[in-house]
């Protein structure tokens, strides 16, 4: 059975670019394979720097993956500072990582582009990410496309290691979803929260409304036929559509007649009624914190006994244990 790996930041309210790019990808695999799930408080520390706001910030990821389909008993879920041997591998793999690796990182230009400062945690994130996915053996990683140089970036990290010290470590693959692999926000550019155009999942209706009314959309008059391929609406519209539904809405644009105001109607009924299941079940994780801290906890032990024995060969390898 194929080991899954895959993560998200704390960095915030999630949005439907996290949970069609990534999450429901991701949750779909505890259905054929070994799941292994987390939440990287880690990685936030390279832009957040507030500690109420970071715990916040996890405690609440984690009540939004279990609310949205995550189950502790067919996958292995935890934070990610409750594993300290990450930290540790990450180190070892730094002393074989060469300078250049990390200054080709796409990821690290657009966010200093972006004006995030220079700091050597930013610098080395794609380490610290390919410990995470090193340290427990995992086959397959789903990731958003613009995650997929880092995907490269461990398995040249892991070739290179294992070419010193011998097969320590298995190759991961990447799993991107080519039709969802970029999800656009309300301006037409990637669905983020830097960018101040996403779509949270779990947003009152008032704000859902008001967002999605937001979406930019061309002049096109209502009488005149659209284009659906260069719909930024369009591409929001089929995440949540049936395969009917979507092909009378192109029908509808080719034909003209349907402004853009009544496709945003219909949108913002159907992301409402997608996601209403999931807002009961994030209601009875928000009254028991309790028992969401039980499941990270026994998630984190069981993520810790896998960790330790890949740390152990590691070591062994490098001379640390002795």
């Amino acid at each position: 059975m194929a080991r899954v790996l895959s993560g998200i930041q704390p960095s915030g309210a999630l949005h439907i670019g996290n949970y069609f790019g990534m999450m429901k990808q991701m949750i779909g695999f505890q259905e054929s394979s070994e799941l292994f799930c987390f939440i990287v408080n880690y990685h936030a520390m390279t832009s957040l720097h507030d500690g109420d706001e970071l715990r916040k910030n996890t405690i609440e990821a984690a009540i939004d993956f279990l609310a949205l389909g995550l189950d502790p008993k067919r996958s292995i879920f935890w934070i990610q500072s409750d594993v300290p041997e990450v930290a540790e591998l990450s180190w070892i793999l730094s002393c074989h990582t060469s300078l250049g690796l990390l200054e080709r990182s796409h990821s690290y230009k657009d966010k200093l582009a972006r004006g995030l400062a220079a700091n050597t945690g930013l610098f080395t994130y794609p380490v610290l990410m390919a410990a995470d996915i090193l340290l427990y053996v995992s086959n397959i990683v789903p990731v958003g496309k613009d995650q997929k140089q880092h995907i490269e970036i461990t398995r040249d990290i892991a070739g290179s290691f294992n070419n010193t010290y011998g097969d320590i470590f298995v190759m991961p693959e990447g799993a991107i979803s080519e039709e969802t692999a970029v999800i656009p926000g309300i301006d037409g550019q990637k669905m983020s929260k830097s960018y101040d155009n996403a779509i949270n999942i779990f947003d009152d209706e008032k704000t859902l409304k008001k967002k999605i009314m937001k979406i930019v959309t061309d002049s096109t008059p209502v009488e005149e036929p659209k284009d659906p391929d260069k719909c930024n609406l369009f591409s929001i519209y089929k995440l949540f559509a049936t395969e009917s539904m979507l092909s009378d809405m192109k029908d509808r644009y080719l034909k003209g007649g349907t402004g853009y105001g009544q496709v945003k109607k219909e949108l913002l009924d159907l992301l409402i009624e997608y996601f209403k299941p999931y807002r009961e079940n994030r209601r009875q994780f928000e009254t028991d914190h309790g028992e969401v801290y039980r499941i990270l906890k026994e998630g984190a032990d069981k993520a810790r006994s896998a960790a330790s024995v890949t740390l152990k060969r590691v070591k062994d390898a490098v001379g640390l244990n002795y």
